[in-house]
């Protein structure tokens, strides 16, 4: 390598050049590196591209592979809109610093191009390990062989085989049992599982948890309903296509397989005027994202422990790092919990 920085004769991208294309300073992007707690998600986001787009190398990061020193981990996030996954990146980051590491978040927009992307990126920026989480399996299966090599990959939020990776994920089965067992509790017979593509596994893992549960329970009048998506428009569409079996009895209660959807759903069916959440039908989201607690009818959902998972899957990507001879995978399992609230009858908001 030559002194003024070319590479086989040619200038090779500088901390400058990801910054002057990513429009922001070139200290923002010596935080990104060595500081992303410093700097917002979006921020870091249009750097992290900036750095695929220039197949910019860090020098320091170069330096700490050479000497076997790295101390940056990558992480891959599916949405940065859902307060879950900023949970995983809190945790992760808390683990890292705890042991002296520094984190690099890159948000996918659950996008299998941008997830390749970023794993390009880390593998170029030589980090020290990498957290990909994921809700796609057929994602897993496209990707898989692209982690890098020469670091350790752990996956989140997805169950894998032990014999390739390390994993921490929810038990998602256990979860959407706990949704329809609630609803049995409260009273609720005629039961609508809402879910979503079927490339999902969590969403998949619910289902089976709600199947389980009413078969458990002797619940006999049960649909489920598949939208294109798992946001809150579809469950805004969702919820408009079951007003007529609210209102004529076919329907009392809701297991959504997000929170996002169960908004949308309680959104549609609150708009009508004459159904109520929960006097007519009783609603039950998933995830324990801001979508439940800060909506209008504060929404009873299944919280998943996205911080604890952020620190185990750190945990794992260390251990593996220091000793990756003798280090045997993990697949560790995390139980949810169930939150009620008022969309299956606690107390509704004054202004409700």
């Amino acid at each position: 390598m030559a002194e003024n920085g070319e590479v086989g004769g040619r200038s090779r991208p500088s901390i400058g050049d990801v910054a002057a294309l990513a429009g922001v300073s070139s200290g923002t992007v010596s935080n990104v590196l060595n500081h992303p707690g410093r700097v917002s998600t979006a921020t870091a986001d249009k750097v992290v591209r900036a750095m695929a787009m220039l197949d910019y190398v860090p020098d320091a990061n170069a330096r700490s592979l050479a000497a076997g020193t790295s101390r940056t981990v990558g992480i891959v996030l599916p949405d940065l809109s859902n307060s879950l996954f900023v949970d995983v990146a809190r945790g992760a980051e808390a683990a890292a610093e705890d042991g002296g590491y520094s984190l690099m978040i890159a948000n996918s927009d659950t996008r299998l191009d941008r997830e390749t992307r970023h794993l390009r990126t880390f593998t170029q920026a030589r980090v020290a390990g990498v957290l990909l989480t994921l809700n796609d399996s057929d994602h897993f299966a496209a990707i898989a062989g692209q982690t890098p090599r020469t670091a350790p990959t752990v996956m989140l939020n997805l169950a894998v085989p032990s014999t390739r990776f390390c994993s921490v994920a929810v038990d998602n089965e256990h979860g959407g049992w706990l949704a329809t067992d609630h609803l049995v509790e409260v009273g609720r017979q005629r039961l609508v599982f809402v879910g979503g593509p079927g490339g999902l596994e969590p969403v998949r893992h619910r289902a089976q948890g709600f199947a389980r549960a009413v078969s458990e329970r002797g619940v006999s009048h049960v649909r489920t309903i598949t939208p294109t998506g798992v946001n809150r428009a579809d469950g805004w569409e969702v919820g408009r296509a079951i007003v007529d079996d609210v209102r004529a009895g076919l329907v009392d209660g809701v297991v959504a397989a997000t929170d996002l959807l169960a908004a949308g759903i309680v959104q549609a069916l609150e708009s009508t005027l004459d159904v109520r959440v929960p006097d007519d039908v009783a609603v039950v989201g998933y995830d324990n994202n801001q979508a439940a607690w800060d909506s209008p009818i504060p929404i009873t959902t299944v919280a998943q422990p996205g911080e604890k998972m952020g620190r185990e899957g750190m945990r794992l990507v260390i251990q593996e790092g220091r000793d990756a001879e003798g280090h045997e995978h993990e697949a560790v399992v995390l139980a949810p919990s169930l939150v009620v609230r008022a969309s299956t009858g606690q107390a509704r908001r004054a202004d409700a």
